[in-house]
């Protein structure tokens, strides 16, 4: 891919701005995946719009055929076709307490074995080997969100969609632990949820679900930074207007565009900064047609941030 090679020169071309003992460049977190990684996420998406380039971000990490959804094996896959992509994944909370990569209630759907993931420990859940999205078993199992957070450092952004049976705080204590915060997006689906994290850590970035640009001032009103929001419109191309009108209150836009056989040209006609995808492969080639900037801009954008 286009991307791919242009993120093996960059990092090449990087390496002769290294400075200090472990390696890293400037304005480049350290990256075993040879990719850049924003370590300034707030500035990273004011880049890609004042650019006019969208990034992708891949759905449950990029389940395909032999990789499970939600799994570390699949998110390496993915990022071997796509270096630049952000990977949303879902977290729920075991019945000893211990958050795991999981989207559904139940274990059947993903994995071999049965039951509510709120019903089983931790120890049950690692007994069960993770399955494709065709049923096939695959040699990864259930990681734990600490594991991902460990795994992510320097390859990525991890975009945490909290499931409902999960407490905002338990997720942001972890994440905290982990050193995570300025590498990890929250997502949300409400004003009232964006705003509830917020006052839990005001220094996430979050995205929320916006339908038009008048939340914006209920967010404020609450105390939100809107420079830590980027507006979720859902999974339907978004009306121009809007995405300037955010854009002119400084709010980036996301949206997305699932299934197989989507035009991501789309997305970079919408302006949008960032797309959430299905399929990564598909949508930065589309991207590198539609834009014609083969990827420099998000580069460029992840290096300087």
């Amino acid at each position: 891919m286009k991307r791919a090679l242009i993120a093996a020169t960059l990092v090449l071309a990087a390496c002769g701005e290294q400075i200090g003992g472990d390696g890293a460049s400037i304005g480049q977190a350290p990256s075993s995946a040879g990719v850049a990684v924003p370590s300034n996420l707030n500035a990273y998406f004011d880049c890609l719009r004042d650019r006019g380039v969208t990034a992708v971000s891949v759905h449950r990490g990029g389940p395909a055929p032999g990789f499970a959804e939600n799994a570390i094996p699949t998110f390496e896959n993915t990022l071997s076709v796509a270096p630049s992509a952000f990977l949303e994944v879902d977290i729920s909370r075991t019945a000893d307490g211990v958050l795991v990569l999981m989207h559904d209630d139940r274990a059947e759907r993903t994995t071999t074995g049965t039951g509510a993931i709120a019903d089983l420990d931790l120890a049950q859940l690692l007994t069960f080997q993770l399955e494709d999205e065709s049923g096939q078993r695959v040699d990864a199992r259930a990681p734990t969100l600490a594991e991902a957070l460990e795994w992510a450092d320097g390859k990525t952004i991890l975009e945490l969609d909290i499931k409902r049976s999960v407490r905002f705080e338990d997720v942001v204590s972890e994440v905290e632990a982990a050193n995570a915060m300025g590498r990890v997006v929250f997502v949300t689906y409400s004003v009232d949820a964006a705003a509830r994290l917020a006052r839990l850590a005001p220094q996430a970035m979050i995205y929320t679900t916006i339908s038009n640009a008048r939340e914006l001032d209920t967010l404020e009103r609450r105390n939100v930074d809107l420079s830590h929001i980027v507006a979720w419109t859902g999974t339907d191309t978004p009306a121009a207007s809007l995405v300037s009108a955010l854009a002119a209150r400084g709010v980036e836009t996301r949206f997305g565009m699932f299934g197989h056989d989507r035009n991501y040209v789309e997305a970079a006609r919408a302006h949008a900064q960032i797309v959430a995808v299905e399929n990564a492969a598909e949508a930065v080639r589309d991207l590198d047609e539609a834009d014609g900037d083969e990827g420099n801009g998000v580069f460029q954008c992840a290096m300087e941030n």
